[in-house]
């Protein structure tokens, strides 16, 4: 059975690149400074940690992901 957590990582994950790949007009284009990119991470997180633990690093990692972080590859 499917973690619903999971999946809407993943739902998530499918309609933003939709929306990368039709260039809808009002929404922010940009690359992510991390590798792997914050919803990879978190389905990594979840994956390894279960959905408490792994849901709290995503978070984490969230808000490391600003203006003025550094970025660079980072696993859970």
């Amino acid at each position: 059975m499917t973690n619903p957590v999971l999946a809407c990582i993943r739902f998530y994950r499918r309609v933003t690149a939709w929306f990368r790949s039709a260039q809808v007009p009002g929404f922010a284009y940009t690359t992510c400074k991390f590798h792997p990119s914050c919803s990879e991470y978190a389905e990594l997180a979840v994956q390894k940690y279960g959905v408490i633990k792994g849901s709290w690093k995503a978070l984490g990692r969230i808000i490391r992901c600003n203006p003025f972080g550094s970025g660079g590859v980072d696993y859970p």
